[in-house]
């Protein structure tokens, strides 16, 4: 019978897995030991499972106020790209998978409670090409100001913020309105 030899890959490969696989063992993901100790399972600082006084979980105001804050920016958003596509029916089909997308990160934002939105007039300027330029450049406002707030939070709130943040610099992207090469 031939001798089987170990190569360096895959002693490398079993050192590395080992010690994982290891500490995983050791953890517990019940109830009673679930989380960092002294948290309650707390995350972004709202408590997952009500504490020994039997208190409702409630969401940390500084998430609720970051969250409103881009729900606000987003319901902005919407409004004027309703705004631009009812003034330019041309621009419907390029502004519709923004229009679609803002929805469903209003819809996304509102699903944590407290959060709230606040509608504001949007002006739309008076040509179609300088309507899109002005989508674009609130798109990459909006998109740095969901970034910098993202940065601030941690789990999901700052993942939803930064999801928010990446689809807002694509929409900038793609609507800004190409320059004219000169001669």
């Amino acid at each position: 019978m031939p001798e089987r030899r170990l190569s360096r890959r895959t002693v490398f490969v079993t050192a590395a897995l080992v010690p994982g696989a290891v500490a995983l063992a050791g953890c517990k993901d019940d109830a009673s030991g679930a989380g960092t100790p002294g948290t309650n399972g707390a995350v972004n600082g709202t408590p997952t499972s009500p504490g020994p006084t039997g208190e409702t979980p409630t969401v940390d105001p500084a998430v609720v106020a970051a969250l409103s804050t881009a729900a606000t920016q987003v319901t902005q958003l919407s409004q004027l790209y309703a705004t631009a596509s009812r003034k330019f029916p041309a621009l419907r089909a390029r502004l519709a998978a923004g229009a679609k997308y803002h929805v469903s990160h209003l819809a996304k934002l509102k699903e944590t409670e407290g959060v709230a939105a606040k509608a504001a007039r949007s002006a739309v300027p008076a040509s179609a090409q300088a309507a899109l330029a002005a989508i674009a450049q609130q798109e990459k406002a909006a998109a740095v100001a969901h970034a910098a707030a993202a940065a601030k939070l941690s789990g999901t709130p700052a993942r939803l913020l930064a999801e928010i943040a990446a689809s807002e610099t694509q929409l900038s992207s793609t609507l800004t309105p190409k320059k004219k090469d000169a001669p």
